[in-house]
């Protein structure tokens, strides 16, 4: 996979910079991109683990395991950021000289970018813990995912995941000249974390995307905002042909590995009332089926490199919506169906507060959209789709030049 192999999708490629001779040959992956790694594993699996919790339990106590698992990565992330911040500051050996070469400065301190960005997102997330607990404590449970703090703990963690991310692509790219077996091993955990972001996305946008909505234009509206641009990002930053279905390959992997395990492990609900009786953890929906207008863009990109990035935004935000909607409507009607009704595809799973009068328990659409009033959302969801792409375009051109 060279560079010139994945022309940046028409954009041309920024010159190659060493930082040095050594940071150019390492041998291997660093310790501390490993720690991240698992870190930002951790919350991935911690964040569904707590929504399953939730769902099957209610919140009995702030110290859960799945609570204790998503902490977790921000103690990771300080392990590693404060051990990078006191060697490229600090340090006087060998190691520590070169590991200043590739760092910035920020306010005296010396560390890869990536250290600084997933230090705020450990800051919000310690920052969220207390705060969640008076939430409830105030107010109950929740009503939805998004509450101020969940939207300051998901911050902080996409925080800690896109400094994992610049810390390996800084990685990447200073191997991209001299190390082809180490670009390749890192190349792969980039491409890891960023399916994991895709399904962090996923989860932010899943009170939009409910099987119950899937036949109206909002749940494609919310995904043509939130996924190309990461789709475009990472399909330029990585240099990888099939970034964006490997990205979301990543998603549905986890997502349907959450239905398999977790109703393995019994449950009881704790809180009431219970309309729905629950002897095992509930897990999520099944996955959005992105990784068919993934493979679309991928394709696409790989015949239009000589053109324009704009051109490239404008054709690719339709072709995401057309394949997306092609694919996922029928989908939504065999999810509603009695077809559906295994452990593979989840549709038998309920929540304890789930209502046999519900449109979910019922199989019934949340008043679907047809005619000209979906076509005019669709068209609105094409829009963004372009937007999305054309910012992703610049921001992972940009990423190919980061090396510190």
């Amino acid at each position: 996979m060279s560079t010139a192999a994945h022309a940046s999708a028409g954009l041309p490629l920024p010159s190659e910079r060493s930082i040095g001779p050594s940071l150019s040959r390492t041998a291997s992956v660093p310790w501390y991109i490993w720690t991240g790694v698992v870190a930002v594993t951790s919350a991935s699996i911690g964040g569904s683990w707590d929504v399953s919790w939730h769902r099957s339990i209610g919140r009995d106590s702030f110290w859960t395991p799945a609570h204790m698992a998503i902490y977790a990565c921000g103690l990771l992330a300080g392990i590693v950021g404060l051990w990078l911040v006191l060697n490229a500051t600090f340090g006087h050996s060998p190691k520590a000289q070169e590991l200043r070469k590739a760092s910035v400065d920020v306010l005296g301190l010396r560390a890869p970018l990536g250290v600084f960005l997933a230090g705020w997102g450990g800051v919000a997330m310690l920052t969220s813990a207390p705060f969640d607990n008076w939430w409830h404590n105030a107010y109950g449970l929740d009503v939805k995912i998004i509450s101020p703090p969940h939207v300051l703990l998901i911050l902080g963690i996409r925080a800690i995941s896109f400094g994992m991310l610049f810390l390996i692509l800084a990685a990447m790219n200073r191997a991209a000249v001299a190390d082809a077996s180490n670009f390749k091993r890192l190349q792969i955990l980039f491409l890891y974390l960023g399916g994991l972001s895709i399904g962090g996305q996923m989860f932010f946008l899943q009170e939009f995307t409910p099987e119950t909505a899937l036949h109206r234009a909002p749940a494609y509206i919310a995904m043509g905002i939130g996924l190309p641009i990461l789709f475009a990002t990472f399909s330029q930053a990585s240099r990888f042909r099939w970034a964006a279905t490997a990205t979301a390959a990543v998603y549905m992997v986890f997502c349907i590995g959450e239905i398999l395990i977790l109703p393995l492990f019994p449950a009881a609900p704790k809180l009431g009332p219970v309309f729905n009786p629950v002897t095992h953890f509930i897990p999520a929906k099944f996955p959005i089926l992105i990784i068919l207008p993934a493979l679309a863009l991928d394709l696409l990109w790989q015949r239009v490199r000589t053109w324009k990035p704009w051109q490239i935004a404008v054709v690719s935000g339709l072709v995401f919506v057309a394949v997306l909607v092609a694919v996922e409507w029928p989908f939504a009607n065999f999810l509603m169906s009695h077809a559906s009704q295994n452990r593979f595809f989840g549709t038998i799973y309920f929540d304890y507060k789930s209502r046999a009068t519900s449109l979910d328990r019922m199989r019934q659409f949340f008043q679907p959209q047809y005619g000209l009033q979906l076509a005019k959302g669709l068209i609105i969801a094409a829009f963004y789709a372009m937007v999305s792409t054309w910012v992703g375009l610049g921001f992972g051109r940009w990423m190919r030049g980061v090396q510190r």
